[in-house]
């Protein structure tokens, strides 16, 4: 069962208020039982073609839920995915402003810039290998417009997968030159280490995050194309941001990335 347009359009609404104001709403299933995952991806493409039609340029593509534990805890037996815009890249060295979001908090990633395009259905991890030009370290940005992160599958899809910006770090190395499956990383905040983890926890290793993202999207009339940033799921838990934080994120032979908070 699906809602109608009319409905997904109110919804789409919501969050995209709730976004501009930093003024958190309820979870859309709270109200809308009938909320599917269809739904759920065609209410987030409203708001993009809305940033786009705005000026917005998609630079990319996330990928949501692709840890075993974060998909037991959602019900769920595969991942989500949500769209990365220009207008939602941050650097390092130019803190951010924390009161502009609703509940943020940061994700260390192993980032990949693509050199060529992907192909969609049947997309395989040797064609990702192929395509990939960069290895680079990353931070996203996630944030929930929907009331305490009380979410469930179709809430985080319709809300671009709780995505709200993302930061590279200065290195790229070629993939050739990296086990991309094995890459430890560790994130410290104000100089305290609070969370480690390993490339191999996102789907047994990253690539198999992009492959499936180049399929999924593709039933969705999107492709994964040639300059694309494609953040394919956090290598640690997830971090909740306060004002004035500093966030140094290290990958073993793939560098750092910084991000700060004001």
């Amino acid at each position: 069962m699906t809602v109608s347009g009319k409905l997904r359009q109110e919804i789409a609404d919501a969050l995209a208020d709730a976004e501009s104001t930093a003024t958190a709403v309820d979870p859309p299933t709270a109200r809308y039982d009938a909320l599917d995952v269809v739904d759920a991806y065609e209410i987030q493409l409203i708001n993009i073609r809305r940033r786009l039609d705005a000026g917005a340029v998609v630079a990319g593509h996330k990928v949501g839920l692709a840890s075993e534990a974060m998909q037991k805890m959602m019900g769920v037996d595969e991942p989500d995915y949500g769209h990365l815009l220009d207008t939602m890249q941050y650097f390092e060295n130019t803190p951010i402003d924390a009161a502009r979001f609703c509940f943020p908090r940061v994700e260390v990633e192993v980032g990949f810039i693509l050199g060529k395009d992907l192909p969609g259905e049947g997309c395989t991890n040797e064609d990702v290998i192929d395509a990939v030009e960069w290895v680079v370290p990353s931070i996203e940005l996630i944030d929930s417009r929907i009331r305490d992160w009380k979410i469930t599958l179709c809430d985080t899809i319709a809300d671009n997968a709780s995505s709200c910006g993302w930061v590279l770090g200065e290195q790229r190395v070629a993939i050739a030159d990296i086990d991309t499956g094995d890459i430890d990383a560790e994130l410290t905040r104000n100089g305290e280490v609070i969370a480690k983890g390993n490339s191999s926890a996102v789907l047994g290793h990253p690539l198999t995050a992009v492959s499936w993202l180049a399929r999924k999207v593709d039933g969705f009339g999107v492709r994964l194309k040639a300059g694309d940033v494609i953040l394919p799921g956090t290598a640690t838990r997830a971090i909740d941001i306060r004002s004035g934080d500093h966030f140094v994120a290290d990958f073993a032979g793939l560098g750092s990335v910084t991000l700060d908070f004001v």
